[in-house]
């Protein structure tokens, strides 16, 4: 695949001569983002998966058992497999060897007739070939036809010709790369971040063994899961009270389809649905998630129907009735996915969707009939969703005609901004009405509004949505954004691009974030996945010497800049609160966009955030101490 790249001096002198040709993997070179998402974390981590995502495609195939990740002491990273091994023979067109042409060919590789490989995975289908083309160096060694063959390449440039290396009773394919620091901004792989990844692998692919190892830091992690999707939902609902002892199971194929389903109610009141296709997480869902939630609404009302559970009352079970309380995973396995959406994950084959809707249908209305205690409880849970969904109808009528869901008309402590495009305005909100005073004088007025908040939100993941509404500065947030809320939320309306939220550095603050993130998570959730909410970043002290003033975010900027300035007449003061600030201070540190440091919030496993909201903010305590007790040794600048 080549890159036009248009160069056009003016129009006088356009002509073909004009037209630049990058080819091979220069075009990747050059526009790295085109392939990969960005050149930051997400992108960087998102190379480790591409390698990874071979790997698995072998597993799906039915010949590779065990993938091993090893990131090196230069944060260079090793992934390895027992699978069959990248061919190494001639390839007949292309002349070289197939590993070389499928390490230095966009869009080589054997996955397109279909013969070698019925379904792959892969997040941007880009393969191997972009990783060694941003790569300042890459190492592959394959295992196969009684021999180890090995090449090197510079920036995807091979240094020489596929070479046979060794002898090898096994099979396998191992590639080494390093990130090309003139690429990447940042070189430093995320243990953590890996881990959500390959656990989340684990358990869509029963059996299969996934090792990574830290060598940097000794940590070494195992994923292997017995029970498949079963024990996916297992751990997501792993702080919640469920109703069943074991989540419903359903697999079936049809059309060479298999699809698997795994679900169970808990007695939260969030639905939590998870919905992939040959292991990709399809984000905006689509037809297979579409004819399962049609399949859990039918079935459902049918048994309750005939089983005389809706006599008492005047109404039907709604899709939102059945899905209170519910996590479960959508997996399914297709040869052709064609996907849509603004993120290109949400799946739009039409058929998918009558066959999940009759595999889901028929074994869950068979389960029904032959478990009625727990069809009961399910029943039963659904019936009381339903009243309180009536309870929250009143609740959102009461607010609409009030203008919170509408968006008309405006709280009256937001301080508005004088523009209004939302791509260009930010809406701050602040802790407390001091720092809410500071935020109001210190900012820019024609782009930066001010809503300050009082005390601490509704803990919503332990509320239904009459008490959220009943909440003011629930309200008071929803008024401002102008969106509105649950079945009235239209991102179109929204008033900022920019949702900044501004609290003390301390104990409190954060608490209150975590409450506003939580409520943006389960509520609003569109903002997060857009990009819309970010965390101000103020400083933890200020430092001053002779009438000149300095900032430090954390405890080592302090310390550089107290040794640059000198032990003698130095004077340190540390921030417990935004309101300790004055409104230039505030300004300059915290809010002006050339100076200002802020988190941009981003979800990239909405499984693993879903885990710690529950734990964080669920019922109970025990897994809170637990989380606790596992990352107090990474408490930065605690509050006491």
């Amino acid at each position: 695949m080549s890159e036009l790249k248009l160069s056009i001096p003016d129009q006088n002198g356009y002509d073909a001569s004009q037209i630049t040709v990058l080819k091979g993997l220069e075009a990747v070179r050059r526009r790295p983002a085109m392939y990969i998402g960005d050149v930051s974390v997400r992108g960087l981590h998102h190379i480790v998966y591409e390698v990874v995502d071979n790997s698995i495609d072998e597993a799906l195939a039915g010949f590779c058992s065990r993938i091993d990740i090893t990131i090196h002491e230069d944060n260079a990273v090793t992934v390895s497999d027992n699978g069959r091994g990248i061919p190494v023979d001639k390839h007949p067109e292309m002349n070289k060897s197939a590993l070389e042409v499928v390490m230095t060919v966009l869009h080589a590789g054997g996955k397109f007739d279909k013969k070698s490989y019925k379904v792959s995975g892969g997040l941007h289908g880009v393969g191997v070939s972009v990783v060694n083309a941003l790569s300042d160096w890459c190492e592959a060694k394959v295992s196969r036809d009684g021999g180890i063959y090995y090449q090197r390449y510079n920036r995807g440039v091979p240094e020489a010709p596929v070479k046979k290396i060794g002898k090898a009773k096994k099979t396998g394919t191992s590639i080494t790369f390093h990130p090309d620091q003139t690429i990447f901004k940042r070189i430093n792989f995320s243990f953590e971040i890996l881990c959500e990844r390959l656990r989340e692998l684990a358990f869509l692919n029963k059996n299969l063994v996934i090792n990574i190892e830290d060598r940097r830091s000794g940590k070494i992690e195992k994923f292997q899961s017995k029970g498949g999707i079963v024990e996916f939902v297992q751990y997501l609902d792993q702080t919640r009270d469920t109703l069943l002892n074991k989540p419903i199971y359903i697999e079936g194929d049809r059309d060479n389809i298999p699809v698997e389903v795994a679900f169970q109610y808990n007695t939260g009141y969030t639905e939590n649905l998870f919905s992939y296709v040959n292991n990709i997480h399809t984000i905006e869902g689509g037809t297979h998630l579409v004819g399962f939630k049609a399949a859990l609404t039918r079935t459902l009302n049918n048994y309750a129907t005939k089983n005389n559970f809706l006599k008492n009352v005047n109404f039907t079970l709604s899709g939102e009735d059945v899905r209170e309380g519910l996590t479960g995973i959508i997996s399914i396995k297709h040869t052709e996915p064609q996907f849509e959406g603004q993120t290109k994950t949400k799946l739009g084959n039409s058929e998918v969707k009558g066959i999940v809707e009759n595999i889901v249908g028929e074994s869950l209305a068979l389960y029904l009939e032959e478990n009625p205690s727990k069809a009961r409880r399910i029943i039963e849970k659904c019936v009381n969703s339903a009243r309180a969904r009536e309870a929250a109808r009143k609740a959102r009528d009461i607010t609409r005609r009030k203008g919170v869901l509408s968006g008309s008309g405006l709280p009256g402590k937001l301080a508005d901004c004088a523009l209004k495009t939302t791509e260009d305005t930010e809406l701050y909100l602040v802790e407390g009405d001091s720092a809410g005073g500071s935020a109001k004088q210190g900012r820019d007025r024609r782009f930066q509004a001010i809503l300050p908040l009082k005390g601490k939100i509704l803990n919503v993941e332990k509320a239904r949505v009459d008490k959220i509404l009943a909440n003011e500065e629930i309200k008071t947030i929803i008024t401002a954004l102008g969106t509105g809320f649950g079945e009235d939320f239209d991102i179109s309306k929204l008033r900022y691009g920019k949702i900044i939220i501004m609290t003390d550095a301390d104990v409190d603050g954060a608490h209150i974030r975590t409450l506003l993130l939580t409520f943006f998570f389960r509520y609003m959730r569109e903002l997060v996945d857009k990009g819309h909410i970010y965390i101000a970043q103020p400083p933890l002290y200020r430092l001053s010497k002779q009438k000149k003033e300095y900032y430090a975010y954390d405890d080592h900027e302090r310390d550089e800049i107290f040794e640059r300035l000198g032990k003698n007449g130095t004077n340190i003061q540390r921030y417990k609160g935004l309101g300790e600030m004055n409104s230039d201070q505030l300004w300059k540190t915290t809010m002006d966009p050339e100076s200002r440091t802020m988190l941009q919030v981003t979800i990239e496993e909405a499984f693993e955030a879903d885990v710690i909201f529950s734990i964080l903010m669920g019922d109970k305590v025990e897994p809170r101490r637990k989380f606790i007790e596992e990352n107090a040794k990474y408490v930065q600048n605690l509050d006491i």
